[in-house]
Order: C-alpha cells, then sequence, then structure tokens
C-alpha cells in the first residue's frame, strides 16, 4: 500500500468511483505537452483542450499516481499564509489578485465537479482549522478577523461548538471555512481526466519522459515509447519532480505526509465529524481528520508510514492518536495506510516557474494541492493562449535552488519520526 508497487496507492485509489481513462497514442506533435497526470497536468490539459489547443498529457505511472492519488482530500481556500503576509510577500498589484483567486479556489473546483458529473464524494459542509491550544487559537482569531473583513464566509467556533463539530473536546476553537470542502481525491483526479479526454485531450500512462530538448518551433519531448514535438511543454510534477530539468528538485524541500483509514465504523462513530467536515490544527506537527462516503475515519500526520497498517511505530501513532481523541470508540481495524510527497517552499507560496522559453512549471503547492493544480493548470492554459503574464495569479519567476533543501528534508523526516514515536507511547 505504501509503495505502490502492487495494488492501490492510497484508500482513494481503492474506493474511487471514477475510473482510470483510457490510454491515448503518443501524438507525433501537438500545441502543448504536459509531464505530469496529476490536478495540474489533468487542469492543464481540460482547460487548454477547451481553449482550442491540442494537449497531451504523459504519465509515468497511473493517472494521479504521485500527490493527486495520495491527498487528504480537503477543498481548503487560500494558502499556509495570513492574507496580510500574501500582500506583503506579493505586493499591491499580485497580492489581492493572489488572494481572491485563491479564495475562489474551492468555487472553481466544485463548478468542475458539476459541471464534468466527477463522482468524487464531494462535500460542501466547509473545513476546520482546529487550534491545538492559545497560541494557535490566537493565530486563527487573526486569521478570520482578516477574512471576514475581505468579506469571506469564515467564522471563530469556540470550544464547545468545536467539541460538537468535530466529537471530541481535545481542541480549544476552531475556525470553520464555508467555502471549502471534501473530495475524494483520485476521484477528482480521474474525473478531470475524463473531462480532458472529453474536450478532446490525449493522455498515454506508463510512459516516462526521459529528456526535453529544443529545437525549431518548440521543444522535442523524448519518452520510453517515442517522442513528441510541442510548441510548449508544461511539467505538472509539483513534489514528484525528478531529474529531468537538472536542479528543479532544489527549489523546494520536501516532505512526507501519512494518513491511517479505519474500517467503516457504524453509530458508535455518529459523534465524530457529523458535518462530515475536514479537519486539520494549528500543531507545529499537525494532525488531519476526516470520514469518508462509507463511514471511514481517516486520520493523518507529517512523516512517512513507518512500519505497516498492521504494525509498526505509525500503527502505534495511530491507535494512540485515536485513544486521546475519541478515547469512547474502543479499539479499531484499518483498511488502508499510505504517505505521499509535499513540496514546502521557504515562504510558503507556491510559483510558476519559466525554466526556458516556452517551457514552464507551477511548483510548490505547500500541501494545498487540489486547489492549486486546479488554478494553475486553468493559467497555465490562460498563458499559453495569450494572457498578458501581468495579469497572472503571481508573478512568473525563473527558479532559484534553497541550498538548505537536501538537509532540511532529511532533518524533517527525523523530526517527524521523533513525533510519531513519543505520540505512540
Amino acid at each position: 500500500m505504501v509503495t505502490g508497487a502492487e495494488g492501490p496507492i492510497s484508500l482513494w485509489d481503492a474506493t474511487a468511483e471514477e475510473h482510470p481513462p483510457e490510454a491515448s497514442a503518443l501524438p507525433d506533435r501537438v500545441d502543448l505537452a504536459i509531464v505530469g497526470g496529476g490536478y495540474t497536468g489533468l487542469s492543464t490539459a481540460l482547460h487548454a483542450a477547451q481553449a482550442g489547443l491540442s494537449a497531451h498529457v504523459v504519465e509515468a505511472h497511473e493517472i494521479g499516481h504521485g500527490g493527486s492519488g495520495r491527498n487528504v482530500g480537503l477543498v481548503n481556500a487560500g494558502v499556509w499564509m495570513p492574507p496580510a503576509q500574501v500582500r506583503a510577500a506579493l505586493g499591491p498589484d499580485y497580492g489581492p489578485r493572489f488572494l481572491r483567486r485563491f479564495a475562489d479556489g474551492p468555487a472553481l473546483v466544485f463548478d468542475l465537479i458539476e459541471r464534468h458529473q466527477i463522482r468524487c464524494e464531494a462535500t460542501r459542509g466547509g473545513t476546520i482549522h482546529a487550534a491545538h491550544g492559545p497560541s494557535g487559537l490566537r493565530d486563527l482569531e487573526g486569521r478570520c478577523r482578516e477574512w471576514t473583513g475581505m468579506g469571506e464566509p469564515v467564522e471563530m467556533l469556540d470550544a464547545a461548538a468545536t467539541a460538537t463539530a468535530l466529537g471530541t473536546d481535545r481542541y480549544v476553537g476552531g475556525l470553520l471555512d464555508h467555502r471549502a470542502g471534501t473530495v475524494n481525491p483520485m476521484g477528482y483526479c480521474r474525473g478531470l481526466a475524463r473531462a480532458a479526454r472529453a474536450a478532446g485531450a490525449g493522455i498515454s500512462t506508463g510512459v516516462r519522459v526521459t529528456g526535453l530538448h529544443k529545437q525549431s518551433g518548440g521543444w522535442r519531448v523524448e519518452t520510453d515509447h517515442g517522442a513528441i514535438s510541442a510548441r510548449a511543454v508544461v511539467l505538472g510534477t509539483n513534489a514528484y519532480t525528478d531529474t529531468l530539468v537538472p536542479g528543479l528538485k532544489s527549489t523546494f524541500t520536501m516532505i512526507h505526509y501519512f494518513q491511517f483509514a479505519t474500517q467503516p465504523l457504524g453509530p458508535e462513530a455518529d459523534h465524530i465529524l457529523p458535518g462530515r467536515q475536514g479537519v486539520w490544527d494549528t500543531a507545529p506537527v499537525m494532525t488531519s481528520i476526516r470520514r469518508d462516503a462509507r463511514g471511514r475515519l481517516i486520520i493523518g500526520s507529517m512523516g512517512r508510514v513507518i512500519g505497516t497498517r498492521e504494525k509498526g511505530l505509525s500503527r502505534r501513532w495511530a491507535d494512540q492518536t485515536l485513544k486521546r481523541l475519541y478515547p469512547t470508540l474502543g479499539p479499531v481495524e484499518f483498511d488502508e495506510a499510505w504517505h505521499g510527497q509535499i513540496a514546502m517552499t521557504p515562504d510558503h507560496l507556491p510559483r510558476i516557474h519559466v525554466l526556458d522559453e516556452g517551457l514552464y512549471t507551477p511548483i510548490g503547492y505547500n500541501g494545498r494541492g487540489i486547489i492549486t493544480g486546479t488554478i494553475f493548470g486553468q493559467t497555465m492554459a490562460d498563458l499559453l493562449t495569450g494572457m498578458d503574464p501581468a495579469d497572472l495569479p503571481l508573478p512568473v519567476t525563473d527558479p532559484k535552488g534553497v541550498a538548505t533543501a537536501p538537509v532540511m528534508t532529511r532533518l524533517y523526516a527525523l523530526s517527524f519520526a521523533a513525533n510519531q514515536f513519543i505520540k505512540g507511547l
């Protein structure tokens, strides 16, 4: 389950109602070649095809094999940073535009789900950012003041209301975002693929890109199944970026995020998330909580799965975390355990990099892959069909390596493993 070498890569892969798309043959020439079959690549393909471009997605594994199929499935608005920090980082032109686009991100996702009838267990009951203590509560209150000042539909929950919404009294308050919701992330990903195919885009799976070579009129995309000529190329690999473009992997710090899904629970769990909101908390090593359509409880945190769903360090963490949060639930069995990768940037803002003429990559989603990939896919299509770069939600930049990225990646892995050990006691 963890490696994806055999069987489904996650609970979402195993339970998605949407089926993987039928693979297309590699074309000789297209307007746009897209590397990576996740949210970014598929949203780019869908919107580019709708705009009249010939577009083709090349995926080394199956659709959603990377972060898109391993996601928690929270369709959150905005980014990690509070609005004031976004405006300070991006300036008076890009800052407000970025905030508007990302505040509207869930609406874009749910509109696509409705328009294309994507079967992905979509709920629109909001998400709750839960305060783990007084410092977290103060942070959430500040965010709430900023968002409500902008007219956004968010509200603070006191400790009692948070306990009712979550079914646990372990948190001292929470920020309820009515814009947000949850999905089966693999179902959404496959639904985007179906919609992109219907719009005229091609998708090849099990095909690995081995080289990119600039040529007259665009790019030659070499794969282990042949080559494609394209006027432009978009790399949609994010945290699963490899060495195809030297140095690109060093532009972010990579962390893992793991999840455990219980077997479907009965009436004994009716008090847990009765409104089916998705939850994550303000702790430095955060925990996420949600339910799926079949009544499973899914909990997660930063780090890899260490061991298996039956035994090992991560299983002990899962058992003890449920015992602390929901002591009346009693022992449970787990259906699945898995982890995925997240690309973290130093300022927690994503990037759109121009790597060369006609070669782009959106990257560094900081755990907000569903809306960021969807928005940036639409943005890539707009850019390639004539949008002025000055009208993008953030400036197009050259990639810059983060010197500390390799060290920080290892340090995070060690600290997250230590957290599992401590919380599993």
